[in-house]
């Protein structure tokens, strides 16, 4: 066996793969360019990127001089894919305790007299590692960017705090400004932590907003009682989320969805619906809120009471409702298994999205969700070079990235599992002796 600093070697180098590098001029000639945007598909496109930035999309472009070519050969080239609600960058071993313990945050105070605090100010974004060696496994696949959600606090808040919005690039300043998200669990498996009653969920809810609204002054918070639910700084939090912020509420029955959308009205929050197994029952409702639905279209068989309704074509009846539809993973350990991302996409075609919206629902609709359309998202003029050209359709399975470009810098298609898979597979050879009964050649499994 080779010596254990040969292996280290192998994954330092797939992890300095990751290290930022200044941004690229690049031009991508002849793809079959899916923008993502209002442009639509271009059948023969061309695309100029100059310092990272998108500079021209367009059919028989002129490549100016000095920038580096990139034939395409009519291959599909897309933005950069959204790697769903994750801990990318937070988690690196599920077995390994001290490498999970950001997605649960910081320990509560104990209360005397078992009143619940709860802590919408704990944000997991300054834990986020974007050396993760998680993060090249999933980027390799096509995955740049994606939005840092919180899990259950351990003192059972069914508020569970804050997350941002990171790209997958490597470098230190990968957080995206504007990302900001408040994530609210009111499914039935979260009762626990309001006496295991859905109605006290809404009643504590109802009451950590009063606290928080109006926006509290000092003279206000010394004046609320001892028992409170939040403490000042949660307050505050929880404060400007209600002047317009962003809160994404994990809900599954139609019931709690029109429970959710009523919040949003009365308190002036814009709601993101998460899972909505039964959206589809008030798809006109929700369209009409303006609300947006992450789904998970492999959600067809319930795995709780509140996933009834669940059905394989939710997606595809929110979105001909008129509801803007992101795609997301809410098990199979989506952290880790984030690329499966566009196996969801495409079974959420196979039952009637539309190819186009299904895309948009990995790229453009969850940049625009979490406040960061502006940068990435889309193949557009003045938008980050985050590409990715494909050697067939980007939502079959079969296919796989040609190239995975971020600021235009084409980043290196290792991770520490290709690495180890080269190490470890070697050359065909015979069977071993202890198969003496075995014909023919093999070769070695990881």
């Amino acid at each position: 066996m080779r010596p254990l600093t040969q292996l280290a070697g192998a994954i330092a180098l797939a992890l300095a793969a990751a290290l930022p590098v200044q941004a690229a001029s690049v031009f991508i000639d002849n793809a079959r360019v899916h923008t993502a945007g209002p442009a639509g598909t271009l059948a023969k496109g061309d695309v100029l990127v100059r310092d990272g930035v998108i500079a021209a999309v367009g059919p028989e472009l002129t490549a100016p001089a000095g920038v580096t070519r990139i034939d395409a050969g009519g291959q599909p080239l897309t933005p950069g894919l959204f790697a769903g609600l994750t801990a990318l960058g937070l988690v690196e071993i599920n077995a390994e305790a001290s490498t999970v313990h950001n997605v649960f945050g910081a320990p509560m105070p104990h209360d005397h007299n078992a009143e619940t605090r709860w802590r919408p100010e704990f944000d997991v974004t300054p834990a986020f590692n974007p050396r993760s060696s998680v993060i090249p496994v999933n980027r390799k696949e096509g995955l740049t960017f994606t939005a840092l959600t919180p899990a259950a606090l351990r003192e059972g808040s069914f508020i569970t705090g804050q997350g941002g919005v990171v790209r997958l690039d490597g470098s230190w300043d990968g957080v995206l400004a504007g990302g900001d998200t408040l994530y609210i669990d009111l499914r039935s498996s979260a009762a626990e932590g309001a006496g295991g009653s859905r109605a006290s969920m809404y009643m504590l809810l109802d009451q950590a907003i009063r606290e928080a609204r109006p926006a509290p002054s000092p003279m206000m918070m010394a004046a609320l009682p001892s028992h409170g639910l939040l403490t000042p700084a949660g307050r505050d939090a929880l404060s400007r989320y209600l002047r317009g912020g962003r809160v994404v509420f994990f809900v599954d029955r139609a019931a709690d969805i029109l429970q959710v959308l009523a919040l949003a009205r009365r308190h002036g929050f814009q709601p993101v619906l998460a899972g909505a197994t039964g959206g589809w029952k008030v798809a006109d409702r929700i369209a009409a809120a303006g609300a947006t639905v992450i789904v998970d279209p492999l959600q067809n068989l319930p795995s709780t009471f509140d996933q009834i309704g669940a059905r394989m074509d939710n997606a595809a009846l929110l979105r001909r409702a008129g509801v803007p539809v992101v795609i997301s993973q809410f098990d199979d350990l989506g952290t880790h298994n984030a690329r499966k991302i566009r196996q969801l996409a495409g079974n959420a075609v196979a039952h009637g999205l539309p190819w186009e919206d299904a895309l948009r629902a990995i790229t453009a609709e969850p940049a625009r969700t979490f406040g960061v359309g502006d940068r990435i998202g889309s193949i557009e003029v003045g938008k980050r070079a985050d590409l990715v050209l494909w050697n067939g359709d980007p939502l079959e399975l079969t296919s796989t990235p040609t190239a995975v470009l971020i600021d235009g810098i084409n980043r290196p298609l290792v991770s520490r599992q290709s690495l180890l898979r080269d190490r470890y597979m070697g050359p065909p050879g015979p069977l071993p002796r202890q198969f003496p009964n075995a014909t023919g050649a093999g070769t070695r499994s990881e």
